[in-house]
């Protein structure tokens, strides 16, 4: 679609020349009566100056075609052509009684008289060809509209272009003031509507703040960030009730478990039903970040990381896997945020290394200044495959019997507290997945802690 100032500046501009021209052609028909028939007798003596040939003691007046159209137009016409003693004479039927005698001494020049009974007028024009005089006098001639506009644009182009340049630069200031101020009133709807939360779009643009023309566009924006802010409200209901529903069943079936008597199938239920409870406890943080419902404190990345790998310590020891734990710099290691969502998402990184690092031996967390990165040495990823990680379902295998939500609840939850998860990784080389958190604006001292391996 075509820019709408420039569509503007085009369309003004095209208006503007119909205009001009029109204004030009009435200037041109509406000029006096004097003047119209002194515009005629100069096209009339134009024409028959090209048609007029002197060779020797011969005075021939050529049938051009803009002469036979002269005759054609004004029936009664004629003209006198004198150059010294030699004439050439048309419509002598039609003429008066002449003021002048030939040949003519008056003045070169162009002039319009009366006969001598005052009925009639006609054209006068004396010219120098050389060291001859070919004067000319007609009447009743009736020339045609185009030539005499031609005529009066040819004559006057220099003041007319002047005009038209006054005109067009009055236009062009004008349309681009009047784009100027179409793109300023986009351009402040367009950052209003920049400024509204997408995690919560029910701000809306004030009416008042925009043009009347564009009224229509902002109310149908505000419509549709209402029925929007609506739709993402009903989704993180359902989001929250439902994980909220899932907990007392999951509590249920986690006491039955204590009765089952084979050890191993025990330890594999447990296993499986502290993943779902993992995965429904960081869907209900989710919901209530999303909602706001809990406010953001000062957390210590520090703490929560210790504490996380420390609940993974007897799987990492069962799969022969070492636990590490690294700081890049010195602390405090403090973000803003909840502290259940961050131990999800962390416990949730942690563990799927665990799971999906083939033939990793050691896993270390590093700690740095708003970031936490969990780098296992294991096969890594095929190219291109973390891209899409973090979608709901993407389990990056297919021979996974994971749900595939872990990483993209990790991603939702980094988006509620402003961060990002990053994933980077290369075949052969491992794979890192990094939590980075909005840069603190005001650092809080973390009680130090002894970072040993685990």
């Amino acid at each position: 679609m075509r820019s709408i100032a420039r569509t503007f500046a085009f369309s003004l501009g095209i208006a503007a020349t119909a205009i001009f021209l029109i204004m030009v052609a009435i200037f041109v028909s509406r000029y006096p009566l004097e003047e119209r028939e002194f515009r005629a007798c100069r096209v009339v003596a134009a024409v028959l100056d090209r048609a007029t040939d002197i060779d020797g003691q011969n005075l021939t007046v050529r049938p051009t075609p803009a002469l036979e159209e002269l005759k054609a137009d004004s029936p009664n016409l004629w003209y006198v052509v004198s150059v010294g003693d030699l004439v050439s004479e048309y419509g002598s039927e039609h003429r008066p009684p002449l003021p002048f005698a030939f040949p003519y001494r008056g003045p070169v020049g162009l002039s319009v008289f009366s006969t001598p009974d005052q009925n009639n007028t006609f054209c006068l024009a004396v010219a120098q060809r050389g060291s001859l005089r070919l004067t000319t006098m007609v009447g009743e001639p009736q020339v045609r509209f185009g030539r005499m506009a031609g005529n009066f644009l040819v004559n006057r182009i220099f003041s007319i272009m002047l005009v038209a340049l006054a005109f067009a630069a009055t236009v062009a200031i004008g349309s681009a003031l009047a784009a100027r101020f179409v793109s300023r009133g986009i351009e402040r709807v367009a950052h209003r509507a920049l400024a509204i939360d997408p995690s919560a779009p029910q701000g809306l643009i004030s009416l008042s703040e925009v043009p009347s023309e564009l009224k229509p566009l902002v109310e149908a924006l505000n419509r549709a960030f209402g029925e929007i802010d609506a739709y993402i409200r009903m989704q993180r209901r359902f989001l929250g009730n439902a994980a909220h529903q899932l907990r007392t069943p999951l509590t249920l079936l986690r006491a039955k478990i204590d009765d089952v008597p084979d050890p191993a199938l025990k330890a594999e239920l447990v296993r499986d039903v502290r993943r779902l409870t993992s995965l429904v406890s960081a869907m209900l943080d989710l919901a209530r970040l999303q909602n706001h419902a809990i406010a953001k404190r000062p957390i210590d990345l520090a703490r929560i990381t210790l504490d996380v790998l420390a609940d993974f310590s007897p799987s990492a020891l069962d799969a022969g896997i070492e636990l590490a734990l690294e700081q890049d710099g010195k602390g405090p290691f403090m973000v803003q945020g909840v502290d259940a969502a961050v131990r999800s998402a962390l416990a949730n990184l942690v563990g799927n290394a665990l799971i999906h690092a083939h033939g990793a031996r050691r896993i270390v967390a590093t700690l740095g200044r708003d970031r936490i990165s969990i780098h296992d040495d294991g096969a890594g990823l095929p190219d291109g495959a973390q891209h899409g990680l973090t979608e709901p379902f993407q389990t990056g295998s297919a021979a996974s019997d994971g749900a595939g939500l872990g990483l993209s609840i990790v991603r939702e939850i980094m988006a509620a507290h402003g961060g990002e998860l990053i994933i980077s990784s290369a075949p052969g080389r491992g794979t890192t997945m990094s939590l980075r958190f909005p840069a603190a604006t005001a650092p809080v001292k973390s009680p130090q802690l002894d970072l040993q391996e685990h």
